[in-house]
């Protein structure tokens, strides 16, 4: 880890391959190869959207994409959490309704703008025409508590806060008719989870509340989509084992009363044999580590990461 490391995604520039592929009768995936994905559901007579990709720009090949296969009309869009590489790309599928957790609208009036202003700085290939993103926030239109369900014709959509874990606000959107899940950043797949804004010691659970429902098919937040229960668990399987090692890691150095820098290194050392390989790992270890450590010491809620911060985490843990 030298001084020549750039900071956060900024030197990812690489396109990624897009897949767009059908899981269930009314699910699709829409993934890039360790991107952000969005998830899909063709109902009766509307269309939903699970995560929006990163600006307008980008939205403008998943609807693409959509057409191909329907012509209803895109009714809903969900977030799945308040990040802006899965909200600020909204305004372009002209939907009735944004949906989101009461949680989740709670973040984006605490943190929103500095969130947008931090992301964008972390991963410009993500925000491409970041101009085409209109001004303010992507405020949702309904908000709800625990359980909200949707009927889009005869197809049932449950939307469903099942616990905190990549933030406090985290939902997924669930078909039981199809037992098809999309779960945001809750899962991930061979791609490194971003717990920057995580509670490490809810997300455990949350993951055993998914895997109760016993998904058949489910849409990551990233990665490739998951088929068949045996594939959604390895899934769900190694985003606790990643989650878990780290606090352990983290929660041991920091009760051995190592500072952070030394922390960071024994944790980064640990995990690069087993999860190193996985898409953004380097990007993610800095934010996932200050958070594990914030909550394992004097921070229960994770604390706001502005621009500034990022900056100043990254020099002094990557120096």
């Amino acid at each position: 880890m030298s001084t020549e490391k750039k900071f956060a995604s900024q030197a990812d520039l690489d396109e990624k391959k897009v897949t767009f592929e059908q899981l269930s009768e009314h699910a699709w995936a829409y993934t890039a190869e360790g991107d952000p994905n969005t998830g899909i559901v063709i109902g009766d007579d509307a269309v939903l959207v699970a995560d929006t990709q990163a600006t307008p720009a980008m939205a403008a090949d998943v609807i693409r994409r959509i057409r191909e296969v329907s012509d209803k009309p895109i009714r809903y869009v969900v977030l799945t959490h308040y990040h802006a590489v899965r909200v600020l790309g909204a305004s372009a599928y002209g939907a009735q309704q944004i949906l989101a957790s009461q949680d989740t609208y709670d973040l984006i009036v605490e943190r929103g703008e500095q969130d947008k202003a931090s992301e964008i700085g972390r991963f410009p290939r993500l925000f491409r025409n970041v101009e085409s993103v209109p001004a303010g926030m992507t405020w949702p239109t309904i908000t709800f508590n625990g359980k909200m369900t949707l009927w889009l014709g005869k197809l049932e959509v449950q939307l469903l806060q099942l616990g905190r874990g990549h933030t406090k606000g985290d939902t997924v959107v669930w078909l039981p008719g199809e037992r098809t899940l999309l779960s945001g950043d809750l899962v991930e797949y061979d791609a490194t989870p971003y717990a920057g804004d995580a509670y490490f010691q809810d997300w455990p659970q949350t993951l055993a509340h998914i895997a109760a429902l016993q998904p058949t098919a489910l849409v990551p937040g990233r990665g490739p989509a998951l088929k068949g229960p045996a594939q959604v668990q390895a899934g769900l399987d190694a985003t606790r084992a990643f989650v878990s090692d780290l606090y352990a890691s983290v929660k041991a150095g920091a009760a051995a009363g190592k500072d952070l820098k030394t922390v960071y290194r024994e944790t980064y050392a640990t995990l690069k044999p087993r999860y190193g390989q996985w898409v953004i790992f380097d990007h993610c270890m800095p934010f996932d580590v200050t958070r594990a450590y914030d909550e394992a010491t004097a921070h229960p809620h994770p604390r706001i990461w502005t621009a500034e911060r990022d900056r100043v985490m990254w020099e002094t843990l990557e120096s």
